[in-house]
């Protein structure tokens, strides 16, 4: 089994964190579950995008835990219609 590095772990401590949190609402695990894996397909070497994705994470992550949130939002970008 290889070592992970230390933002692998900070990132895997992460997603154990959202999933703690989320357990006692319903629907946000599968939707976190879902945002990780489509995220796991970023390139190891994309350094700079996987800090950006956590600290984003971070700060959703303290969202989740406050006891009135009873949903996610999310940001979409809209096809161009020009």
């Amino acid at each position: 089994m290889s070592r992970h590095s230390k933002l692998q772990k900070q990132v895997l401590s992460l997603y154990r964190q959202f999933l703690r949190s989320a357990r006692h609402k319903p629907g946000f695990v599968q939707r976190i579950r879902d945002e990780f894996r489509q995220n796991a397909a970023i390139k190891k070497t994309d350094v700079m995008h996987i800090e950006y994705l956590y600290r984003r994470g971070q700060r959703q992550l303290e969202t989740l835990k406050d006891d009135n949130t009873k949903q996610l939002g999310t940001f979409t970008k809209q096809p161009d219609n020009s």
